[in-house]
């Protein structure tokens, strides 16, 4: 299983930005996509996830609101699209897949591949 993500960029507060993320390697359609991030000297942390049954979606509340997980199952793509962009959302993104779900879709433990992230920084 391989995943790539991109979109990463320099964005002023306020604007938007639209993250992918393209796998290989397994049925996008039977497994669970999410995202996470990683700022610096901080823990990587749950951002949004999409269920791989009924595409029911999952945010942090630090990003409810402003970020809609997506995607592709034709494409065997992920997405994020990121709106109302704030400073402390700067970190590295990274997209998560796992086959099935867990109720503890927050923890970065119970993700089986990840891809090798993308930065994004948001400037005040």
């Amino acid at each position: 299983v391989q995943l790539q993500a991109s979109g990463g960029g320099w964005v002023q507060a306020g604007g938007s930005l639209r993250l992918s993320c393209s796998a290989s390697g397994l049925t996008f359609s039977r497994s669970s996509q999410g995202w996470f991030r990683q700022a610096p000297g901080k823990e990587r942390e749950f951002v949004a996830a999409i269920r791989e049954s009924n595409g029911a979606t999952r945010y942090s509340d630090s990003v409810k609101g402003r970020f809609t997980i997506s995607r592709d199952n034709a494409k065997n793509t992920l997405y994020l699209q990121m709106n109302s962009l704030k400073p402390e959302d700067t970190a590295v993104y990274y997209c998560a897949v796992r086959h099935g779900w867990s109720v503890q879709h927050y923890d970065s433990e119970t993700w089986t591949y990840w891809g090798k992230g993308t930065l994004v920084t948001v400037s005040s």
